[in-house]
């Protein structure tokens, strides 16, 4: 066992070894790991942006579109073999159909290669041709990379965190309620087992429809062919007494192992230990609308999330001694599109102290860090209304559930963000003033000039700071 593991880890290594070289000296690559928690738009800013670099047109902001260095992109077929490929032509077809709709969300990893036909630029630029750049785009889903968090944990310490964390919400007090019933030390049944992995699986689909962002295990949610295994069928349990062999107790602590062996670590592994570059969405509109413990629990997720990545400059080096770190990330704010232009500095504000204490750990580690506010596909316009007195900047779009054209006013975020995060530290249950309302558009009917992508806000600023400096 030693000796294959060893080995497995030389031929590893020799290939690394053999990547790092030929991206460094002929085709460089690029992977951009793109993620987020529930419903904050991960297949839509990867759809959005393959077609945005495409066609050039609104990607004023990225340099290398501007100045016209980028001479052609073109998709390849990804290298990951084993690996589904992004379905970008369905999501397209989906936004821009005659009736548009929502493409849908992330379920399991897929991998997506753009590949960029660009002139270099600087001094050496008219001595040498245009050269490819390949961008590798990874796209997993967010709980996957909490998942991270519990390599580092055992199954008593998760179960009492666990345990603690949700006491005292409404959604899990039929799980604790059972888990209170049940006897740790009992002998070991697998109908019990079943039905506490059930129930609180059930409590995590809650939760998450509630605006909570703590939802781990996330293969619990999004179970794919694991759907029924061992290795998802554990639950926290309080434990009192150390473990007895052949007890529910140490199944589930087996269990939980497993699961960290079986199904996090190859992940990490094969798959988040490869990326050098991240961008994390975040759906901050909509844990306001929650309120204050939606909002307390994005900032917890924010840091369990940086905790995960391995930051640092990418050095040839350092790369060959001790594989790849991330050099750059950045969190987006999505949905701008659902503010009025006026509104976006105060987004911006808000995700950068969401998300500050995770951008201190990377800079302090090396990497490049920064945060926006951001919509991958516009689905509204704008318009000022009248209102006692006073013009309101609203937004105009259809609506989801409805299919009517509105125009909506969301409330006025504060230009201070401690005024949102001070009562979500503090626990509180509901804002002191109005509360900020969230709504659900639908995409809009695009008619694209030739040449254009998909219309945005700050697009292109965003692949301007993750792969700008590549090009």
């Amino acid at each position: 066992m030693v000796i294959t593991s060893l080995a497995d880890n030389v031929m590893r290594g020799v290939e690394t070894l053999g990547d790092t070289v030929s991206e460094t000296f002929f085709e460089p690559t690029i992977r951009l790991g793109v993620t987020g928690l529930a419903r904050s738009g991960k297949t839509v800013f990867i759809t959005s942006l393959v077609a945005n670099l495409l066609k050039r047109g609104r990607m004023q902001q990225l340099i290398a579109a501007r100045q016209g260095r980028i001479e052609a992109a073109f998709l390849q077929p990804q290298p990951d073999v084993t690996v589904p490929r992004f379905d970008y032509e369905t999501h397209l077809g989906a936004l821009t159909s005659h009736t548009p709709q929502w493409p849908d969300s992330t379920r399991a990893i897929s991998e997506l290669r753009l590949s960029l036909r660009v002139q270099p630029s600087g001094l050496l630029s008219g001595l040498q041709g245009p050269r490819t750049i390949h961008l590798d785009i990874i796209d997993y889903p967010g709980e996957w990379l909490l998942d991270l968090g519990l390599l580092e944990r055992s199954y008593d310490a998760w179960s009492k965190d666990v345990l603690t964390r949700i006491d005292k919400r409404d959604c899990a007090q039929d799980y604790i309620g059972l888990a209170r019933q049940i006897d740790p030390s009992a002998e070991h049944e697998e109908p019990t087992a079943q039905t506490l992995a059930r129930q609180f699986t059930q409590y995590l689909t809650q939760a998450r429809q509630e605006g909570f962002y703590d939802c781990t295990p996330g293969r619990f949610l999004l179970p794919g062919d694991l759907a029924g295994s061992p290795a998802l069928t554990f639950a926290p349990l309080p434990v009192t007494t150390g473990s007895v062999r052949k007890s529910l107790h140490r199944e589930m602590e087996r269990r939980f192992e497993a699961y960290k062996s079986r199904v996090v670590k190859p992940f990490f592994r094969d798959h988040f230990a490869r990326i050098d570059r991240q961008i994390v969405l975040v759906d901050a509109l909509g844990a306001i609308h929650s309120g204050p413990q939606a909002v307390e629990d994005m900032r917890r997720a924010m840091a369990d999330i940086l905790g995960a990545f391995r930051p640092g400059r990418n050095a040839f080096l350092t790369r060959l001694v001790r594989g790849k770190r991330v050099e750059k990330i950045l969190f987006a704010a999505t949905k701008a599109d659902h503010l009025h232009h006026s509104q976006h500095p105060q987004l911006t504000a808000i995700i950068e102290a969401l998300t500050q204490e995770a951008r201190e750990r990377a800079r302090f580690a090396g990497a490049a860090t920064s945060a926006m506010a951001l919509a991958a596909l516009r689905a509204t316009t704008e318009e000022m209304r009248p209102h006692n007195g006073h013009d309101l900047g609203c937004v105009r779009g259809t609506l989801l559930d409805s299919g009517k054209q509105a125009a909506f006013y969301p409330g006025a975020l504060p230009d201070d963000p401690t005024h949102l995060l001070g009562p979500a530290r503090e626990g509180a249950q509901g804002w002191l003033d109005n509360d900020f309302q969230a709504m659900r558009f639908a995409p809009a009917r695009l008619t694209l000039k030739p040449g254009d992508g998909p219309p945005h806000i700050r697009l292109d600023r965003a692949a301007e700071f993750l792969i700008g400096d590549r090009l």
